[in-house]
């Protein structure tokens, strides 16, 4: 009976509503963002938490925030409205589908411009919404329905999802050719602790990896200052603030046209494995299930780019030519726009 009574007033406007009071803050804002009187959006909410037994948001002075029943309240109302969202553009007869897509920065920068280029190019219908969240939070979103399709760390919690093979992330040091370390093929991050570092923000997953290898050597990393991505650490080793950590492929990118000398890392955690991830046992859209397709038969290109472990043949040294040009502006590309904003996970 209870469940009867709730579904009456479980209408999508209804639940438009409750998003926009949770983002407004207000209800007098939340009205008028979806264009009704403060009496009838009030009316709305009082009849649903009627219909719950519970109240959905505190009322404060300052405004109104959502109770613990409310925040679950909106998740469950995003996946709803989500699910409403992807069914009005399968209909359209202007898009064969729409898929969100959910990755960490590594995987952006260095994989998916080409992969998404190439996918879009077979299927130049489909829209694909792409998201830079940190490795855990893509795996979250995933399993709650917010994004389809996911890139991360295969050493994410992965509990609950299907998971596929993607690439393999390969970090390396960069510095100034003049550099005590520049003549060095690789090294060992406890091999380098003597010299100063430039990281990404704090809280990133490269940070917290070269910090916990530097305090199981017995010492500290010297974090000299913090910069807000890729493009910036290159930028600020050039000038000789520091050894900065980069994925490979930003090095080719960015850091050797810049001039830069790059050193394979030898430790295990400098080679990283991304999977794929979706939630199992679902039926799958034609356009997400063709590019799950797409990103799981990719090959793993750093196998022949960058032969990982100790004895490994160096990167290529700055050169004047730049070989594969276009592919490596596109990264370049990707790396700046995406790294101008601060990101606190990988």
């Amino acid at each position: 009976m209870l469940a009867r009574n709730l579904l009456r007033h479980l209408d999508l406007t209804t639940l438009q509503l409750l998003l926009s009071v949770d983002r407004e803050g207000t209800l007098t804002r939340a009205a008028r963002q979806e264009a009704m009187t403060v009496s009838a959006a009030s009316k709305r909410l009082y009849d649903l938490e009627q219909a719950m037994g519970t109240s959905l948001f505190v009322r404060k002075s300052n405004g109104m925030e959502p109770t613990a029943t409310g925040r679950s309240m909106l998740g469950h109302i995003r996946r709803i409205l989500s699910v409403v969202h992807n069914i009005e553009l399968e209909l359209s007869e202007q898009a064969s589908g729409f898929v969100r897509v959910a990755a960490n920065l590594s995987a952006i920068v260095e994989f998916l411009p080409e992969d998404l280029q190439s996918f879009l190019e077979a299927h130049p219908a489909v829209r694909i919404d792409l998201n830079q969240l940190s490795s855990e939070e893509v795996a979250r979103s995933v399993r709650d329905g917010t994004s389809d399709i996911g890139i991360c760390a295969a050493d994410s919690d992965l509990q609950g999802l299907q998971v596929a093979a993607y690439r393999t992330d390969r970090w390396m040091l960069v510095m100034r050719p003049d550099h005590p370390l520049a003549a060095r093929q690789h090294a060992a991050l406890a091999d380098t602790l003597e010299h100063d570092y430039i990281g990404m923000p704090v809280g990133s997953w490269v940070n917290a990896r070269a910090c916990r290898a530097a305090r199981e050597a017995g010492r500290t990393l010297r974090l000299r200052m913090y910069a807000p991505g890729f493009d910036a650490i290159c930028r600020m080793a050039q000038v000789g603030m520091g050894i900065g950590i980069v994925p490979q492929k930003v090095y080719l990118a960015i850091g050797k046209p810049m001039g830069l000398a790059a050193v394979l890392l030898d430790d295990g955690w400098a080679r990283r494995d991304l999977t794929v991830v979706v939630r199992p046992d679902e039926s799958q859209p034609p356009a997400m299930r063709a590019l799950l397709a797409h990103l799981s038969r990719q090959p793993d290109a750093d196998a022949a780019a960058a032969p990982g472990g100790a004895g490994a043949e160096p990167p290529p040294r700055p050169q004047t030519a730049r070989a594969g040009a276009a592919r490596g502006d596109a990264i370049a590309l990707a790396a700046r726009q995406l790294t101008r904003q601060p990101v606190f996970a990988l």
